[in-house]
């Protein structure tokens, strides 16, 4: 159950997620605040974010850990004069004792893994994987749920595009009786790769076009932007925006144990009405990303 790079969905199990549930409610109860003394957590972060780089930053501070950051790393480092991430990772990890790595180029972390002597986590990478958003999504279902086996779960969007619907997919395959709907715009549906790996995974699915028609069947409906800079053009964006947006009379076809999730930012794609609705879990969501990445960092600083 060791844990050295963080670097796909699929290097999980369901034992080392369960490990990690256990250490994120005992750390959300009584932050152990000199676990990671002494220890040096490396951002880069090649694209912007705000609650995934904020999240580790608190994370390791409340562990008693330090925190050495670039935000921008594609303009601020010497990304910008042209060096390579390999060339970076190589000098950044004689600097600290973990590096966390966002970054536009699918593929990106695990050219840093590669070369990296200290433990690479990957925050992100283009339109390949999110992982630690799917645990902390995963987590979330656990606390509001009760459960993850016999879950129903709706995928909303760009789930072309979409890093955090393809690590979640990894991640729902290791439980049981999971069935997933993929409700998306034909332009942007769920790549074949995640279709092929959970019909060998032996995990139902189907593809919709009316978030309506599945409302009212999913314990889930985890709802995701459609992402204005993974388009090549603004026509082809314009097309796709705005196509799904929950509101209240979603609301009203859900059941009343059902919950909304969104990695977040959102645009227009949750109406505001939906906020102060108790199934609008996506705020809640946003919080157990501090408590899951502490137990994270936990689990490859420590063991």
């Amino acid at each position: 159950m060791k844990l050295f790079h963080i670097l796909d969905a699929k290097q999980f199990t369901r034992e080392i997620l369960e490990d990690l549930f256990l250490r994120a409610i005992r750390l959300e109860k009584q932050p152990n605040l000199g676990l990671l003394a002494g220890k040096i957590m490396v951002t880069l972060f090649y694209e912007p974010s705000t609650r995934t780089r904020l999240s580790f930053e608190t994370a390791m501070i409340r562990l008693g850990g330090n925190v050495v950051s670039t935000e921008n790393a594609a303009q601020f480092s010497s990304a910008a004069k042209g060096e390579t991430i390999e060339d970076t990772v190589r000098v950044i990890s004689g600097y600290g004792d973990v590096v966390v790595i966002r970054h536009f180029e699918e593929g990106a972390a695990y050219r840093a893994s590669q070369v990296s002597s200290i433990p690479v986590i990957n925050a992100g990478d283009g339109t390949g994987q999110h992982p630690t958003q799917a645990l902390l999504d995963l987590y979330t279902i656990q606390k509001e749920l009760g459960h993850i086996d016999d879950v129903s779960v709706a995928m909303v969007g760009d789930l072309a595009n979409g890093r955090t619907v393809r690590s979640l997919a990894y991640l729902l395959s290791f439980y049981k009786n999971i069935r997933l709907f993929f409700v998306s715009p034909p332009n942007v549906r769920m790549r074949d790769d995640i279709k092929e790996y959970l019909q060998n995974q032996h995990i139902p699915f189907e593809e919709v076009d009316n978030l309506n028609e599945v409302a009212s069947k999913v314990d889930v409906i985890y709802q995701t932007r459609i992402q204005r800079e993974r388009f090549s053009s603004i026509e082809e964006y314009e097309k796709t925006r705005g196509i799904y947006i929950i509101t209240r009379e979603t609301l009203s076809l859900m059941q009343s144990h059902a919950i909304v999730m969104h990695p977040l930012p959102r645009v227009d794609e949750i109406a505001y009405e939906v906020d102060n609705d108790p199934r609008a879990a996506y705020f809640r969501q946003a919080h157990n990303g501090l408590f899951i990445r502490m137990a994270l960092l936990e689990k490859v600083l420590v063991g």
